[in-house]
C-alpha cells in the first residue's frame, strides 16, 4: 500500500501558501516599498546643476531653519491628535449602543446609518459641508431666521471646521473596531459587576475599557493615520490658510516642482505618524499584532 511523502505535502501546501500571497506581496513592494525607497533616495540629494545632483540633508534642514514649515508640522500633529480623541470619544457610545443595546433590525438599521456617509466619496461629503457653514448657506442662515445672530456668520476656515470635517470623515473607522471589541464582552462580566456593587464608571473603566482596549487603541491608529494624511477636507473647510502639513507637501511636489523637498518632509510625516503610532501602543500596553486583529 503507497504512502503519501509529509515533506512533498508540506512542499505543496507551501507552494500554495506563495501562490495565495503573490499578489500581496507584489502590490506591497511595487506600490508601497519601491516608492517609499525612491522617496529615502530623492530626500537625501540635493540639485547642484541641471540633472546634477548630490548626497545632501538640505532638505531636512530647510525644514529646520523655516519657522513656517515646523510650525505646520506640529500643527498638524495636534490637530490630528484632538481629532482622534474626539473620534473616539463620539464613536464609543454609537458602537456601545450597536453591541450590546440594539437587537435585531434596529441593529442592522443603526450600522447601516453610520456606514450611509460613506457610499459617496470624501469629495462630495466635505463639499456638503462647505455647503452648510459657508457664509450664504443652509447653517448661517437656518441662524439668522431663528434669531441668533443678525447677519449671516462665515463658518468655514476655521480651525473647528477643520475637526468636524476631520471627525466626521473618520468616524466609521473608530466604529467598525469598537464594535468588534464590544461584541466580545460577556454581558454576564457586567451582570456580576453590578451585583457585586459596583457602579457604571467603575465598570466603564475596570472591564468595559481593558477589554475594549484593542479595538480602542486600532481604530485610534486608523483614525490619526488617516487625519494626519488628509488632504482634502483640511484644504477645503480650512482655506488657503489651513496650514495643513499634507498641503505643503503637494506646493513642493506639484507648485514648485521640487520633489526633494518633497520626499523630505513625506518621510518626516511618515516618521512623525510611526513615532506616535508607537507611543500609543507603548502606553496602552498593546501589541501591535493584536492590534490589527482588531481593524
Amino acid at each position: 500500500m503507497a504512502t503519501q511523502n509529509p515533506d512533498g505535502g508540506k512542499a505543496q501546501a507551501r507552494l500554495i501558501l506563495m501562490l495565495l500571497l503573490a499578489p500581496a506581496l507584489l502590490w506591497l513592494v511595487s506600490l508601497i516599498l519601491l516608492p517609499h525607497v525612491e522617496l529615502g533616495i530623492l530626500s537625501l540629494r540635493a540639485r547642484v546643476a541641471p540633472r546634477v545632483y548630490e548626497a545632501s540633508l538640505t532638505q531636512y534642514q530647510t525644514f529646520i531653519q523655516e519657522p513656517l514649515y515646523w510650525h505646520t508640522f506640529v500643527r498638524t500633529a495636534l490637530i490630528s491628535i484632538l481629532a482622534t480623541v474626539i473620534t473616539l470619544l463620539m464613536a464609543f457610545p454609537i458602537a456601545w449602543t450597536i453591541a450590546k443595546l440594539a437587537r435585531g433590525r434596529s441593529k442592522s438599521m443603526m450600522f447601516v446609518l453610520c456606514l450611509i456617509p460613506f457610499w459617496v466619496s470624501e469629495t462630495v461629503r466635505t463639499l456638503g459641508w462647505m455647503i452648510l457653514l459657508r457664509e450664504s448657506g443652509v447653517l448661517p442662515a437656518l441662524l439668522v431666521w431663528l434669531g441668533l445672530t443678525p447677519a449671516p456668520v462665515e463658518m468655514l476656515y476655521h480651525d473647528a471646521t477643520i475637526l468636524v470635517g476631520l471627525v466626521y470623515t473618520s468616524m466609521l473607522f473608530m466604529v467598525v473596531p469598537l464594535i468588534g471589541a464590544l461584541e466580545s464582552l460577556d454581558d454576564s462580566l457586567i451582570e456580576a459587576a453590578y451585583d457585586l456593587g459596583g457602579n457604571g464608571w467603575d465598570i466603564l473603566r475596570r472591564i468595559v475599557i481593558p477589554h475594549a482596549a484593542p479595538g480602542i487603541v486600532a481604530g485610534c491608529i486608523v483614525v490619526f493615520m488617516l487625519t494626519l494624511g488628509n488632504y482634502l477636507t483640511p484644504t477645503l473647510l480650512g482655506g488657503k490658510n489651513s496650514q495643513w502639513f499634507t498641503e505643503q507637501i503637494y506646493t513642493q511636489f506639484i507648485t514648485r516642482f521640487n520633489w526633494e523637498q518633497g520626499a523630505a518632509f513625506g518621510f518626516l510625516l511618515l516618521g512623525l505618524s510611526t513615532a506616535i503610532v508607537w507611543l500609543g501602543l507603548r502606553l496602552s500596553g498593546q501589541k501591535f499584532g493584536e492590534v490589527m486583529q482588531q481593524s
